[in-house]
């Protein structure tokens, strides 16, 4: 969505590596590999962004460093559109998910919640075919531009871990979450 805003798949993956590492100074190989894109592409949106002012550039052992210009008059405006570009691909990943079965529960824990230790992203109970579930988010993990784990549970394995107590699941379940579809009974 932002890159029709912005024009560029690669300047919205940049502001994104940049806006959410405000304190981070990167050189541009490692941000290459980090938002998997061209050289001469990274290389092309560092100087439009470095010549709006967005980024500053620093030189040492004899690299580049940019690092995000927090004094850039749009900095906050530009980290906001970005958490809210995000909620609607979180959104419409949530309505892809549900489209792929019969999805009984759906729980986004983890990086959703900005918990920083968690056994999972997201939680998916009921009868999915995994192949379906594995694209929607790798397609969710490219726009975004970070990895997602995810855990599928039939409804009966769901229920017998719940059963037993199982550390994982309860540890999920007791913890932060965003519950997107809850049609099991007693599930917290």
């Amino acid at each position: 969505m932002l890159e029709q805003l912005f024009g560029s798949r690669t300047r919205v993956k940049l502001l994104r590596q940049f806006l959410t590492n405000p304190g981070t100074p990167f050189y541009v190989r490692e941000l290459t590999r980090k938002i998997d894109e061209q050289l001469n592409s990274v290389r092309r949106e560092l100087a439009n962004l470095l010549g709006l002012g967005v980024l500053t550039v620093s030189e040492r052992d004899d690299k580049k460093y940019y690092q995000l210009n927090t004094k850039f008059v749009l900095a906050e405006e530009l980290k906001a559109l970005l958490l809210k570009s995000q909620l609607l691909v979180e959104e419409d990943l949530v309505r892809k998910i549900r489209g792929l079965g019969k999805v009984r529960y759906l729980a986004l824990t983890g990086s959703f919640t900005g918990a920083k230790q968690s056994a999972t992203d997201v939680l998916v109970v009921g009868k999915v075919e995994r192949a379906l579930l594995v694209r929607a988010i790798e397609r969710f993990q490219r726009e975004v531009g970070r990895e997602v784990n995810y855990t599928l549970f039939t409804v009966r394995e769901f229920e017998e871990r719940r059963g037993l107590g199982d550390k994982f699941l309860l540890t999920v379940l007791n913890g932060p979450k965003v519950v997107a579809i809850d049609e099991l009974i007693e599930t917290s």
